[in-house]
């Protein structure tokens, strides 16, 4: 992230975001500091965001809670210095490759002027001693031709390795850019990415799918009540609950914080409330519990919007509509699904 303030600003940002730190009790690292100097400057409305339904939940802000969210939206800029590096190390292998080829095309070319004198030579030889003296000859330059081939077959092999080594490195900083180093599941960016893509599709091709927007009940009890290495436990749960249950073509991601999302392709709205209704049914038969005594500690349930796209809407009203969905399934007592009604459909009265 590029950061343009000027002085004042940049300054007023940095005390705001200093004094946060102090109040929320943590460490002003670098990148808890980065992480609220965003906040306070408002370039990153996800962050934003993030943050606001944290407090709006009055849940504690942790340290951890911090390094997550900025792993999450902030990270990029690690894997652009991942790939920076990577093109540095390209470019060197490049340069090495380069003087090795060029070297060996002048010894060639060289090698190939020889050649021709050695055949006017051979011509006019008079006795065997002259002609040993050019074999000789030959022989050295050959010798010296085998030893230039075998050093650009080695700089190839050495390249080769080199970026066969990058390839891989490159491919893990991918992976890792669009996965959640919680629950293991698609992150934000990559949630974003192909909600996109699915929409785009559907559009192209005239399809539908569906999108389920997911929320555990009560998560801050879990924090508050057994502390935050129970909360996390809770969301690996409730991850590899949903990854268990989505199949095929379907994203399961997390959203943020407490908040999953799933995208269901070629999907209507009444079949993505049965999946959303088979999860809930699923969660809500997991009990927490104490790894060290093998107390139960408590169950979990979620509460699900769910939201149909139609054609040329928009992707962030979609996430609005799914979003209002699920504030309908917490506001009408929790663990429970609700349909987002689709614009121009008539929504059947409930008897």
């Amino acid at each position: 992230m590029h950061y343009t303030h000027d002085k004042d600003k940049a300054l007023e940002y940095a005390k705001l975001s200093l004094n946060r730190s102090v109040k929320e009790g943590l460490s002003p690292t670098p990148d808890i500091f980065e992480l609220w100097y965003v906040y306070y400057s408002g370039m990153s409305p996800e962050i934003a965001r993030a943050i606001d339904i944290l407090v709006a939940n009055k849940q504690k802000i942790s340290s951890e809670r911090c390094k997550e969210l900025y792993q999450r939206f902030l990270g990029n800029s690690r894997d652009e210095e991942a790939v920076h590096r990577a093109g540095n190390q390209i470019n060197i292998a490049i340069k090495d490759m380069t003087g090795i080829v060029h070297d060996v095309k002048t010894a060639t070319s060289d090698y190939n002027i020889r050649l021709g004198d050695v055949n006017d030579l051979i011509e006019n030889v008079h006795d065997t001693d002259q002609l040993k003296n050019i074999l000789n000859s030959v022989m050295t330059d050959t010798e010296s031709m085998i030893v230039q081939n075998q050093k650009l077959e080695m700089q190839l092999d050495k390249s080769s390795s080199m970026l066969e080594d990058l390839q891989r490195d490159l491919d893990n900083v991918r992976k890792e850019s669009l996965t959640d180093g919680l629950t293991s599941l698609s992150n934000r960016k990559s949630f974003d990415s192909e909600l996109k893509r699915v929409a785009d599709e559907a559009e192209e091709n005239n399809g539908i799918f569906s999108l389920l927007m997911i929320d555990i009940d009560h998560f801050k009890n879990f924090n508050d009540n057994f502390g935050h290495q129970i909360g996390d436990q809770v969301l690996r749960l409730v991850a590899r609950t949903l990854t268990d249950g989505v199949k095929g073509r379907d994203i399961a991601a997390r959203y943020g914080g407490e908040e999953f999302a799933i995208i269901l392709p070629d999907t209507p709205l009444h079949a993505g409330v049965a999946v959303g209704e088979s999860l809930r049914k699923v969660i809500a038969t997991k009990e927490v519990i104490n790894r060290n005594t093998g107390e139960k500690l408590s169950r979990i349930s979620i509460s699900t919007g769910v939201a149909e796209y139609y054609p040329g809407e928009d992707i962030v009203e979609l996430i609005e509509r799914a979003d209002a969905a699920l504030y309908t399934a917490k506001h009408n007592g929790r663990n429970q699904v609700a349909a987002a009604p689709t614009p121009g459909k008539k929504q059947k009265k409930k008897k």
